[in-house]
């Protein structure tokens, strides 16, 4: 499978894998999409613990017939409103194709409608996600694009469905491959602000208003002073694991990518910041066809911002994959 892409090189000023991965925050996109139309939609997880997730539902404003519905996952501590997600929404909106922006659990919107709290490895909320949409969404085929932490639990439940996956393709951005590898490296002192930014927004996200939590583990939350930490003390005994290492280990997407059959592009960049480009430069492609590696020498964390568009170099990525998978 051919692209036709022109190869990645990046735009004046953010030149280098940390300007290519801050441009996001430092030029956030505005947030209004019009003239194309967006409505909230509230899917129900089933599951018993009464969380439901708050999704914005856009419509554009000349639709293309028989076009497939495009789910968004955002990241770590992002939401509906990242950068990245507005862009691709905009990108597949103006070529008359519907986007469904996800707020994981908790994150978000989904604060106030979730109790629990999203992690990598929570492939069952998109499963849930999937099976309750409203079938009038589904009826044209759907794919899902997801990124950084939302990518890796989008290759976790591809892995795991295999050929049950009900998806005409699908795209992972910058996917953590390996969740304890990522971890050390975010811990390096290279990474310190990026650490502690995150780490910051993670324990406001987590005991934000609505979320259900025992006093010990809001002490254990706002205590943390690493991420490895907080999944060591709130993310793993919450969720069944028996530590930080326990979960990631359980959790990496390279445990379950053989398994995957849908078509999926897998994009990444070997200079990223919080992801050693040895993990992608290292896995052996050839035994998957479904999976299509993308893989540019620059481009930071989510970043691929390029020369010759404003449009990030990996919208035009995935719009041009799915065009592809779709012919």
């Amino acid at each position: 499978m051919k692209l036709d892409l022109p190869l990645f090189r990046p735009r004046f000023p953010w030149w280098g894998a940390d300007l290519q991965t801050v441009a996001n925050f430092v030029r956030p996109l505005p947030k209004d999409l019009a003239p194309h139309t967006s409505e909230r939609l509230i899917v129900d997880l089933g599951d018993g613990t009464g969380d439901r997730l708050a999704c914005t539902l856009d419509r554009p404003s000349v639709p293309a017939k028989g076009k497939p519905l495009t789910i968004l996952v955002h990241g770590l501590t992002g939401s509906q409103e990242s950068s990245y997600i507005l862009s691709l929404a905009r990108c597949l909106l103006d070529a008359g194709e519907r986007v469904l922006r996800v707020n994981l659990r908790g994150a978000g919107p989904s604060r106030a409608t979730c109790g629990g709290q999203y992690y990598a490895g929570r492939s069952q909320d998109l499963r849930a996600l999937l099976a309750n949409l409203p079938a009038d969404l589904k009826a044209d085929g759907v794919r899902i694009v997801g990124y950084s932490l939302g990518a890796a639990t989008l290759l976790k439940y591809l892995g795991e469905e295999g050929e049950a996956a009900s998806l005409l393709a699908a795209a992972a951005i910058c996917a953590p491959i390996d969740l304890s590898a990522t971890c050390r490296r975010m811990l390096e002192r290279r990474n310190f602000i990026y650490h502690r930014h995150l780490l910051g927004m993670m324990k406001i996200e987590a005991t934000a208003t609505g979320a259900q939590l025992q006093e010990s583990e809001r002490a254990a939350i706002l205590g943390s002073r690493t991420i490895w930490e907080y999944d060591e003390v709130f993310i793993a005994p919450r969720h069944g694991f028996a530590g930080a290492e326990d979960y990631y280990e359980r959790c990496k997407p390279v445990r379950f990518m053989a398994g995957i059959r849908v078509p999926t592009l897998v994009l990444a960049a070997l200079d990223d910041p919080w992801i050693p480009g040895a993990l992608y430069s290292s896995y052996q492609w050839t035994g998957n066809k479904a999976l299509m590696p993308l893989l540019p020498l620059h481009g930071g964390h989510v970043g691929f911002h390029g020369s010759g568009s404003l449009i990030p170099w990996c919208d035009q990525a995935v719009a041009k994959f799915f065009e592809v998978t779709s012919a």
